[in-house]
Order: structure tokens, then C-alpha cells, then sequence
């Protein structure tokens, strides 16, 4: 078997096995130090790469210079001769990978000290995403006794200071879906451009349906045709039920600014030396502060990426709003209340900013009144261990069980879902 074919067959089996198993081949397999120089080099670096979990560059920069300073006399060695001879040489050669697989080992701890620190550096390529969004769901009974054109609710919900909630009745041989918005805030001028996906879930699909539109006042918007009567009746009720859900997502908001805490203006220009912007605002800001708080920022600012030379940083798909008030709260204002906390609770999750996340959370068990739904999903959403304590030890009956579930309770992980259940058999 000539050196390339032996590179190939390797490189394939690469692609199917675990990491530990990759690193166990490699050391063991003999014929691999009878390929060139090259070609080993290659397919080390796909099996490091394979999985994502070693980026190329590092391979290069780190663990390339090794190998090659392991491998470099044993290539030269057998490079002069192609077809091993002697039992003797062969010994040698076997000893010396003994004594490389040793060295590899000592890679293979270096790799995977690396792994878990490289797992920690954000992916800049990958955008972060802290927009405006949240579900209403709702499951309607009795839907076939619904009366012509009247309609029916579900119950009012606040979101972002605005209270929301859907409707839906039987218009015209017709099931019209509709969105309601309140606005909280004192009679004055304000708007909600949003963009909403529709769906009701059927026994064997689902219809969705997209649109968008701005709220300037308190109104309902929705489809007056959204699923046929009988299609519906036949393809959709459950029992008699129906259930149907509405995804929001807030693309702008005015009018229902609050009062700010602290300037990162140009009036501090002065006193800055990075300019964050978030859509069209931009914020002056110190860098090592920054870093100081959160990992993320640490690497974007004073890591070896591009950002770090440059004066002005975009950040993109993030609400300015939010990051005002995520902003406060770290440099020591208290910008917490029930309107804020979910905005700032986000960016300090994705920015991991463990202060930021531990006054959240003491905010939510302490003067939060949301409801207890509300605060187990964000127990769920955000790993608050506290706060998820606290709604499971306030779950006395069955109906307190039922009244913190999520509508997606597929959306907890197993660990969750598991405490949940051992609870309900306690009840």
C-alpha cells in the first residue's frame, strides 16, 4: 500500500469516529509514519479539525511546529529508504513511534486544555442575536359552538411594557386569527413596527402564516381568512379544541423610552476609547471596563481579532435600548425592574456577564411580579438555579404545577423535565 493511498483510507475513517477514538488511532496506527512527511501532517490536521473543535489556524500555529519537530528526524530517516529491509530496522522504527506516541500523548493533553478554553471564545462569524421576541399561545375549547363574528380571547400577557394577547372566531365560513396590542404607558404618541408568524397546529400539520404591520394604537391585527371552517373542523380540532400560537417579533418601538440613568454619549467621548454602535446610537465606552465583565467582550476587544484595532465596533441584531439599560446595570446604576429585566437578562447571558446575571436573578426572586410562569421560564432559559428553587418549592397543588409549564415544554432540557416530574408525583 503506497504512502497517499494510506493517507486516504485514514482521512476517511477520520470523518466517523469520536474524538477519543480519532486521537487512539492516530497514535496506534504504524503505517501512517511510513507515509511523507505531508501527508501525515494533513491528516493529523483533519482529524484535530474534524469536528470543529481544533480551528485550522490553531492546528497551524500551536501544534504543527511539534509534530513536525517530532516527526522531522524520523521522516529524513525513512525518506532514504522506501522498503524496510531488516527486522532490526523495523524494531527501530516501531521503538521510535513508541516514543512519539509518548509525545503525542503530551499533544493530546496540551489539545485538550485548548479545546476547553477555545469553547469559551465566541464565534465572531456567528451573530448574536437579542431582539424583541416572545410567543402567545393559547388552546381554544369547545371551537365548534363558536358563534358567528364574536370573538374570543385569551387572557392579556405584558411583554416589552405592552400587554398582548390573540383571538380568534368564526368569520364567514372562516377562522379569523387575529393579535391585540395595549400599550401600559400614559395616552401619548407610540408605535410598534412588528413582524408575527401565525400557526395552528392540526394533527397531522400545521398552517403559518407571516405578516407584518405597525401598532399606533390599541387594536387588534390579524387574517380574516386564515383557515377554512370545515378545513379546520376536519384537520385541526383536537377533542374539540383548538390550539394556535402567534410569534412576535418587535422590529422598532417608540414613544415608551424611560428615564436614563447615565450617559454613554459623546458627552464622555473624552473619556473613551471604543465606540459601540447598536443600529444608529452609538456608545462610548471604555474597553478594559468592558473586558473586566465579560469574557466576551474580553476577546472581541483585547483578543487577536480584528475588532480589537478598531475604534468603532458594530453590534448587530441587539436592541440599543436594552443594551442602554444592560449598560447601567454594570457600571452601577439600578436599572432593574419588571419592564427591563428580560432585555438586560439576555445581553448579560449572551455577553456572559455573571454580575449582571446574578443581579437579575436577585431582582426576580426578591421584587419580580411577574407571574410564576414567567419567572420558571426564565429560571429554564437562563440556568437561574435560585429562582427555579424557588417556583418549584411554590408548586403545593396540581394546578400550581400546570400554571408555571411553558407552552413549548419541549424547550427544557431532560434535566428539567425530569425534576417536573418527580414534583408531580409528589402532588
Amino acid at each position: 500500500m503506497n504512502a497517499e493511498n494510506t493517507f486516504r483510507i485514514f482521512a476517511k475513517k477520520a470523518k466517523k469516529i469520536t474524538v477519543l477514538q480519532r486521537r487512539s488511532s492516530y497514535l496506534s496506527c504504524n503505517n501512517l509514519c511510513y507515509a511523507p512527511l505531508k501527508f501525515q501532517l494533513r491528516y493529523l490536521s483533519i482529524l484535530l479539525t474534524a469536528t470543529n473543535t481544533m480551528p485550522l489556524s490553531v492546528f497551524e500555529l500551536f501544534i504543527l511546529p511539534e509534530i513536525c519537530a517530532i516527526m522531522g528526524d524520523n521522516n529524513k530517516e525513512i525518506g532514504k529508504n522506501s522498503k524496510i529491509d531488516s527486522q532490526s530496522e523495523k524494531s527501530e522504527i516501531l521503538e521510535k513511534l513508541d516514543s512519539h506516541k509518548r509525545k503525542f500523548d503530551e499533544i493530546a493533553e496540551k489539545l485538550q486544555s485548548m479545546e476547553k478554553s477555545i469553547s469559551k471564545i465566541p464565534k465572531f462569524d456567528e451573530k448574536p442575536k437579542s431582539a424583541k421576541n416572545f410567543v402567545l399561545k393559547h388552546v381554544f375549547n369547545n371551537v365548534i359552538e363558536f358563534e358567528e363574528d364574536k370573538y374570543n380571547y385569551s387572557e392579556w400577557e405584558t411583554h416589552f411594557n405592552v400587554n398582548w394577547r390573540i383571538s380568534v372566531k368564526r368569520l364567514s365560513n372562516y377562522l379569523a386569527f387575529y393579535t391585540h396590542c395595549k400599550s401600559i404607558a400614559p395616552s401619548c404618541k407610540w408605535s410598534i413596527q412588528t413582524k408575527f408568524e401565525f400557526k395552528a397546529a392540526g394533527r397531522n400539520q400545521n398552517v403559518i402564516k407571516t405578516s407584518e404591520y405597525c401598532y399606533e394604537e390599541n387594536n387588534g391585527y390579524g387574517f380574516h381568512q386564515f383557515l377554512g371552517w370545515e378545513e379546520m373542523k376536519n384537520g385541526y380540532l383536537v377533542n374539540g379544541n383548538l390550539t394556535v400560537e402567534v410569534e412576535v417579533r418587535i422590529l422598532k418601538m417608540t414613544g415608551f423610552g424611560k428615564e436614563i440613568l447615565r450617559n454613554f454619549n459623546e458627552s464622555i467621548k473624552d473619556c473613551s476609547d471604543v465606540e459601540l454602535v447598536v443600529k444608529d446610537r452609538k456608545f462610548y465606552l471604555c474597553k478594559m471596563f468592558l473586558a473586566l465583565q465579560s469574557s466576551y467582550f474580553k476577546s472581541l476587544l483585547l483578543g487577536n481579532f480584528e475588532e480589537s484595532q478598531k475604534k468603532e465596533i458594530e453590534l448587530k441584531d441587539i436592541d440599543p435600548d436594552d443594551f442602554q439599560n444592560f449598560l447601567e446595570l454594570i457600571h452601577g446604576e439600578s436599572s432593574i425592574d419588571d419592564d427591563t429585566v428580560s432585555g438586560i437578562l439576555q445581553l448579560a447571558d449572551m455577553y456572559d456577564v455573571p454580575t449582571a446575571i446574578r443581579r437579575c436573578e436577585e431582582f426576580l426572586l426578591e421584587k419580580s411580579t411577574k407571574s410564576a410562569k414567567k419567572l420558571f421560564e426564565m429560571a429554564a432559559r437562563y440556568n437561574l438555579e435560585n429562582l427555579k428553587e424557588k417556583c418549584m418549592s411554590g408548586i403545593k397543588t396540581f394546578a400550581d404545577f400546570q400554571s408555571i409549564l411553558p407552552g413549548e415544554i419541549e424547550t427544557l432540557n431532560h434535566s428539567l423535565m425530569a425534576e417536573l416530574l418527580k414534583k408531580s408525583r409528589t402532588l
